[in-house]
C-alpha cells in the first residue's frame, strides 16, 4: 500500500509543480507559494477528519518543521522553474530529493529487498531519461525554455537546492507517528503560511493574482496538499528509502501534463523513461 500511496504523490506532485511552474512564469514565487499554501490548508480542513489520526504534539512539531523545508523547497524549485527549463529542473530536483532520504536510510539500517533495490536504482535512472529534452526547438513551450538573463548554471544549482530541501521534507515526515494521521500537515501549515507571509511582506511582496492566474495557483495548491497528505501515508506503511524514490519520480507526470496541456514535444528518450519508471514502480511493488 506504502508504493501505491507514493506513486500517487509523485503523480500528485508532477502535477503540482507543473502548475506552479506555470504560474512563476508570470507571478512572484512568493506569492504563488503562499497563495497555494493557502489553498491547501482550506483542502486539508476536510481532510483531517476522513483520515482521523490522533493529535500529538510531537507530531505538529514535526510537521511545522516539514512544512518550513518544503516552503523554502517550493519558493526555490518555483524559482527554478520560473527561470530554466522543466526538462532540466524537474529531474535535477528529483535525483536531489530521493538521494538524500535513500542515503540515510541505507546509513540507519534499511533493509529493502534486493528486487526493490533494482528497482530503486532503474528508478533513479528513469528520472535522468525524463530529462534528455534533446536540444531547444521551435516548438518548445515557455515551459522548457531558458529564461533571458538566467544561466543554465544558476538553474541546475536551484534544482539541486530545491530537491535537498524536499529530501529533508521527506525524512521530517518519515519520522512522525503512524496513528497521527494528516495533523502533521497542519503543522506545516501552521508554520509555513506565516512563515510566508512574513517573507512576502518583508520583500513587499503584492499578494494579489495576475489575471487570469488564479485558477492556476488554486491547482497548484490542491495537487500539493493531496500529494503531502498521500506521502504522509505512505511513509507510515512503508520504507524511507523505496516511499521516497517512488515519491520521487515527480517529474513523470510533469512531463505528460506539460504534453496534454501545452503540445510539449515528448522525445523518444522520454517516452522510454516514462516506460522504464513504470517498470520500476512494478519491481519495487512487487519486492
Amino acid at each position: 500500500m506504502g508504493i501505491l500511496l507514493a506513486f500517487l504523490a509523485a503523480t500528485s506532485y508532477g502535477a503540482g509543480d507543473f502548475f506552479g511552474g506555470l504560474a512563476a512564469r508570470h507571478s512572484p514565487v512568493i506569492r504563488v507559494t503562499l497563495l497555494a499554501q493557502a489553498i491547501g490548508a482550506l483542502l486539508l480542513v476536510e481532510l483531517i477528519p476522513l483520515v482521523g489520526g490522533e493529535l500529538q504534539a510531537g507530531a505538529l512539531g514535526l510537521g511545522a518543521a516539514a512544512g518550513v523545508a518544503g516552503a523554502l523547497a517550493l519558493l526555490v524549485f518555483y524559482k527554478a522553474m520560473g527561470s530554466g527549463a522543466m526538462s532540466v529542473v524537474a529531474p535535477v530536483s528529483a535525483l536531489s530529493a530521493a538521494s538524500i532520504p535513500v542515503v540515510v536510510g541505507l546509513a540507519t539500517g534499511e533493509e529493502p529487498a534486493l528486487l526493490a533495490l533494482v528497482g530503486v536504482v532503474v528508478a533513479l535512472a528513469a528520472i535522468g531519461l525524463v530529462s534528455k529534452h534533446g536540444p531547444p526547438a521551435e516548438d518548445d513551450t515557455e515551459l522548457d525554455v531558458q529564461a533571458p538573463g538566467v544561466s543554465p548554471r544558476t538553474t541546475v544549482l536551484l534544482g539541486l537546492l530545491s530537491g535537498a530541501l524536499f529530501g529533508c521534507l521527506f525524512l521530517l515526515l518519515d519520522q512522525v507517528s503512524g496513528d497521527a494521521g494528516l495533523w502533521p500537515l497542519a503543522g506545516a501549515r501552521l508554520a509555513s503560511v506565516p512563515f510566508l507571509l512574513v517573507l512576502a511582506l518583508a520583500t513587499r511582496t503584492g499578494l494579489r493574482p495576475a489575471r487570469g492566474s488564479m485558477a492556476v495557483i488554486a491547482a497548484c495548491g490542491v495537487f500539493d496538499m493531496g500529494a503531502n497528505a498521500l506521502l504522509v501515508l505512505a511513509f507510515g506503511s512503508g520504507l524511507l528509502v523505496l516511499v521516497s524514490v517512488i515519491g520521487s519520480l515527480y517529474p513523470a507526470s510533469t512531463l505528460v501534463l506539460a504534453r496534454v496541456v501545452l503540445g510539449e514535444r515528448v522525445t523518444r528518450v522520454q517516452a522510454v523513461g516514462l516506460a522504464i519508471a513504470a517498470f520500476a514502480v512494478v519491481l519495487i511493488a512487487v519486492a
